[in-house]
């Protein structure tokens, strides 16, 4: 199955959650049946991210939203672990300080957009100025609503002045898989500092959340920079999706290793000379 064509929110259509199960799982039936194909894919993104990160002529941004629960950091350490970290940065987007805010709000942004030959994650990013901004009226409407084409442009910046190739992923559960997995946080200690009392709150706002989800997705998957719903009540049908859609975009870029910058010959010469003069010192 190809993920990118499934998943796919095409440009100008609308952002509807009700033709969408967050429990969808095909050709799979479980984890083992699919971790075949979820190595395949992992290691297809090791070799390629280096071939991107050797080549330096292109960039990739990965960009993961969801609701609370969702798995973004999950996807980081399933999917995002497979690249060497030398080349890659995660950042999150948290609550802007108080220098940020006295700018406008993708001055923040912009420094973590990767250089060529780099890969930038965002987990959440500048679209929670359209998402919490809205949801919990922190600017009036005439302020956020103006947000999703200056978005649109600055991802078409990017995109086309600096070859940077932009996946987005929004990680979709359902009500009922989130508080399962709220459940579980309290269950293991080794998640326990995960714990907020603010995902209950927010919970609270869940019908709000979801609307503001499906204006981003109408407004703001692009040619350029697509969204792509991932169902995600699953994670391991999560890591497959992500996975495929990423390293079937990186061998699309066709990479190539650079050609050696030195004579080959005259290096070659160099290391048996050396080697040579090693063992007679030895």
């Amino acid at each position: 199955m190809d993920f990118r064509k499934r998943f796919r929110i095409e440009p100008g259509s609308k952002g509807d959650f009700s033709a969408i199960d967050p429990g969808f799982h095909e050709p799979h039936a479980n984890d083992v049946e699919a971790a075949a194909d979820l190595q395949h894919n992992l290691t297809r993104i090791t070799n390629l991210q280096r071939g991107l990160y050797a080549e330096r002529k292109h960039s990739l941004l990965i960009v993961l939203q969801g609701i609370d629960g969702a798995g973004k950091d999950g996807t980081c350490w399933h999917v995002i672990g497979a690249m060497d970290p030398q080349g890659v940065e995660v950042t999150g987007f948290k609550q802007p300080t108080a220098e940020e805010r006295e700018h406008d709000f993708l001055w923040r942004v912009h420094p973590h957009a990767p250089g060529l030959g780099n890969v930038a994650i965002f987990n959440r990013s500048h679209y929670e100025d359209v998402l919490v901004v809205r949801v919990h009226k922190l600017a009036p409407e005439e302020v956020w609503k103006p947000r999703y084409d200056f978005i649109n442009e600055w991802e078409k910046l990017i995109a086309v002045e600096n070859n940077t190739v932009i996946l987005k992923f929004f990680l979709y559960i359902s009500k009922e898989e989130q508080l399962e997995r709220f459940r579980k946080r309290l269950d293991d200690p080794a998640r326990q500092w995960k714990i907020s009392e603010g995902d209950y709150t927010e919970r609270e706002k869940w019908d709000d959340y979801i609307k503001a989800f499906e204006a981003m997705l109408s407004r703001c998957s692009t040619k350029h920079a697509p969204w792509f719903v991932v169902p995600s009540n699953h994670k391991w049908f999560r890591n497959l999706t992500v996975s495929q859609i990423i390293a079937d975009t990186l061998e699309d870029m066709h990479l190539q290793m650079p050609k050696p910058t030195v004579d080959l010959d005259e290096i070659r010469r160099l290391y048996h000379q050396t080697v040579k003069a090693e063992k007679r010192g030895a």
